[in-house]
């Protein structure tokens, strides 16, 4: 659904806002191994994801690194697709069709159209503080190490 960049900008959000604060910021090392992406791959997601501020920010230097603020982490997942340019995913036609409408729809439009809704509602609902929670409890995970 969505490009491995943004796969990995979300389970990247994720992981900093369950592991990083302002006085414990996490390393490229540590989040490329937690969310099974290469180093060099992450460095250039977190650089979308840092470029506003708006998801995650970050420190250079010995003590640097990746965090999150409680602002941040209390915004819909949605934000993350916006960084990455992907928002508009959510919103168009599942074949791919420019002109696809309830007027003039593609054959899959009707039944697509429910599940778009509840897609949509998901990334603008659940926070992202709400999936580092769930990753924290035990009811989900980000790398493909677990179980």
């Amino acid at each position: 659904m969505f490009s491995k960049a943004t796969e990995y900008a979300l389970r990247a959000t994720i992981y900093i806002a369950q592991k990083g604060t302002e006085e414990n910021k996490i390393g490229i090392d540590e989040i490329s191994t937690a969310i099974d992406s290469p180093q060099s791959y992450t460095a250039k997601i977190l650089q979308s994801l840092r470029k506003n501020k708006k998801v995650i920010r970050s420190v250079s230097g010995p003590n640097g690194g990746f965090y999150m603020t409680e602002q941040a982490k209390k915004q819909s997942v949605r934000v993350v697709l916006e960084a990455m340019g992907e928002d508009d995913v959510l919103e168009k036609c599942v074949l791919g069709l420019a002109k696809c409408s309830a007027s003039k729809p593609c054959p899959m439009h009707s039944k697509y159209k429910v599940i778009k809704e509840q897609l949509i509602e998901l990334f603008e609902t659940k926070t992202i503080q709400q999936l580092a929670d769930d990753i924290k409890n035990g009811e989900g995970f980000i790398n493909n190490r677990s179980k």
